[in-house]
């Protein structure tokens, strides 16, 4: 799960960073590099925010242009980004996907919780309550 980035050369040096998607996120870095780190962990941030909140996340867009970078969700929160998602756009309430889990209600945030150490197989019945499926991917580093 990729999203994009704009990156704008900042006064000072260094880049200012700015998602399209998601209107509140913005970082900043000395330099490319550490531009590129501190974008991730804003977007981590902001998602778990959103998560939290209990409000909408949109799908990656894919904008064009030298100043755009892509920046990738580490495995386990694009999961669970995936999830929150899914599950929003089911309209399910909680109790529901908890009663179809045969979990307690209270244990359903955990499921979208990224500080929280969520078994694969619990994110995958989660998702298969959703009417959805996980495909993996591997691909060369680049």
């Amino acid at each position: 799960m990729k999203y994009p980035a704009l990156f704008e050369p900042a006064e000072e040096g260094g880049f200012v960073v700015t998602f399209p998607d998601v209107g509140e996120a913005i970082s900043q870095g000395d330099d490319e590099q550490d531009a590129l780190a501190m974008a991730r962990d804003a977007l981590i941030t902001m998602f778990a925010h959103l998560i939290r909140e209990g409000k909408p996340i949109k799908l990656p867009s894919n904008p064009r242009g030298r100043k755009y970078r892509m920046i990738e969700l580490p495995a386990m929160a694009a999961l669970k980004t995936e999830l929150y998602i899914a599950f929003q756009a089911s309209g399910m309430r909680k109790a529901e996907l908890a009663r179809r889990l045969g979990i307690p209600k209270t244990t359903v945030d955990r499921l979208f919780d990224f500080a929280n150490h969520t078994r694969l197989d619990q994110i995958e019945a989660a998702f298969a309550a959703l009417g959805k499926r996980i495909a993996v991917e591997v691909k060369d580093a680049a």
